[in-house]
């Protein structure tokens, strides 16, 4: 995971923290403004979003989300413009503008670090999504979230809601490194399963308790 003692660390981790927080996509992240980020009503949001098709949406931001651009933006001294900076390998911005292949990178080599293959951005804009609708966030909400057009859309998107863990980005109190540490034993412990499905001619427990399900795998 991104080294936060690092100014690449700080930027990295703002990343990943607002694909997560705000299901974002990864071109809109690319080019997201300092100025897009506005407090309404008492909370931080990501104002006036234009998606697909010209539709316009606020996105509420989580405050661990906040805190993580804080930590970013603070470092790297920016005060307006875009948000995201290329980053040198000794420590310095070298640009104004980060590409959203930037970004991929970004997720994909942070995956890698903690042993997911095949991983991208489009798949914490989807654990995002299905871990609002765990939390209870109706189909509406959720369609507002990620800018479709149609209902229907964002059920396929959803997919199946067993899968759905608990939304951790609303419990305020978290730290965001707590939070990562969350979504990273959670991804771990779906690749078991995944394992599990793939390999073992297990089809069903005995008993649920680790011992028996220890010695029956």
């Amino acid at each position: 995971m991104p080294n936060r003692a690092t100014l690449k660390g700080k930027r990295d981790a703002a990343i990943l923290a607002l694909l997560v927080g705000c299901a974002l996509r990864r071109a809109k992240l690319a080019a997201l403004r300092i100025e897009d980020i506005q407090q309404r009503e008492g909370r931080w949001v990501i104002a006036d979003l234009r998606g697909k098709g010209g539709r316009i949406r606020t996105v509420a931001m989580p405050l661990w989300v906040k805190q993580s651009i804080d930590a970013w933006t603070a470092e790297a001294g920016i005060t307006g413009g875009r948000l995201l900076r290329p980053v040198s390998k000794g420590g310095r911005i070298v640009g104004e503008e980060l590409s959203d292949w930037a970004v991929w990178s970004v997720v994909e080599s942070s995956a890698k670090e903690i042993g997911i293959e095949h991983f991208g951005t489009h798949d914490l804009r989807r654990t995002c999504t299905k871990l609002c609708r765990k939390n209870g966030g109706d189909l509406e909400q959720i369609k507002f979230l990620l800018g479709h057009a149609s209902i229907q859309t964002t059920k396929r998107y959803l997919g199946s809601e067993q899968e759905i863990m608990v939304f951790f980005t609303n419990l305020l109190h978290l730290a965001a490194s707590t939070v990562v540490a969350i979504y990273n034993d959670r991804w771990q412990i779906e690749l078991l399963i995944k394992a599990l499905k793939q390999t073992a001619k297990v089809k069903s427990f005995l008993n649920t308790s680790a011992p028996a399900v220890k010695t029956q795998i």
